[in-house]
């Protein structure tokens, strides 16, 4: 299926930062609570999570929107780690919602670093929030790189061998290096082949501008040598007082090791896996997706 045309778009300041959004469907007078995407990377775009916009279909208003260093929000190469934070975008995700008149009634959806975002978002009991869908990401990135190395344990040896030997050498901007990571890649982050254009397009802007990537990550999604290094929900997770779907794909490179946390510690807590997907269930199996996601946001309106 298509990507449903935005209804509306513009920008919401951020002192002197703008952050990009995109509404499909209308926030006034809508059937259903509003759906707000929280992309991943850091440092990713909004396009890849577009199939997502489909649910305003089901009668819920979807708020797509680029956080800050990437997409068509303000960028900012030159700002170093101190800057990049998770405050900063906990702040700026606030600031959306009071701007976009909906944070007395709203749903969140997290995908992989946005999961992140989001959980850290709900710990706090904002008071409007109805519902999260964590997909795709991990409770702390101890737990992420542990499960990425056994991952990569298993693909072939010259693979893993030109990624160690970048690594190693701090060359991981090598094109030798890109094409051992997509063999990676294609297993456990988006299993179409080839990329969608809004998957490409994300990948894409990463490679523009790889600020936020590489400082709070690192230069892949399994060399995580950046400031999230250390970051973990995992002693806070029973804060989140909102009913929460988890979901993840049977290949994905979001193992259930690295979900478990969340299925452990969140007192009103459900999870579904989607069998022929990595860690983009939502255009992997979009209609199940859908459905599955659907369902949950409209038991909890």
């Amino acid at each position: 299926m298509g990507v449903p045309e935005a209804t509306s778009e513009g920008t919401v300041g951020f002192g002197d930062l703008q952050t990009w959004y995109r509404v499909t469907g209308r926030l006034d007078g809508a059937e259903r609570a509003p759906v707000v995407v929280l992309h991943g990377g850091p440092g990713a775009t909004h396009d890849y999570t577009l199939r997502m916009a489909r649910l305003a279909e089901q009668g819920h208003p979807v708020v797509h929107y680029d956080q800050l260093g990437c997409g068509r929000s303000t960028h900012l190469p030159d700002r170093g780690a101190d800057f990049w934070t998770v405050e900063l975008f906990l702040e700026e995700l606030d600031r959306l919602l009071q701007e976009l008149g909906v944070a007395q009634r709203y749903h969140l959806i997290g995908q992989s670093w946005g999961g992140m975002l989001g959980a850290e978002h709900a710990v706090r009991g904002p008071e409007g929030l109805l519902s999260l869908v964590i997909a795709d990401s991990p409770a702390s990135m101890d737990l992420w790189v542990a499960e990425a190395n056994r991952l990569r344990e298993d693909l072939p040896p010259d693979v893993q061998q030109t990624l160690l030997r970048h690594e190693d050498a701090g060359t991981t901007d090598s094109p030798e290096y890109a094409e051992a990571e997509k063999v990676f890649y294609d297993r456990h982050v988006c299993r179409v082949v080839p990329n969608p254009d809004e998957v490409t397009r994300s990948f894409d802007a990463i490679a523009e501008d790889p600020t936020v990537y590489h400082t709070m990550n690192g230069p892949s999604e399994f060399h995580v040598v950046g400031t999230l290094r250390d970051w973990s929900v995992v002693d806070r997770v029973g804060r989140i007082s909102v009913p929460t779907l988890l979901v993840n794909g049977a290949h994905d490179e979001a193992t259930p090791a690295t979900m478990q946390p969340f299925m452990d510690g969140i007192p009103d807590v459900r999870w579904h896996t989607f069998p022929s997907s990595s860690h983009m269930p939502h255009v992997e199996e979009e209609d199940s997706f859908l459905s599955v996601v659907g369902d949950f946001l409209r038991s909890h309106e």
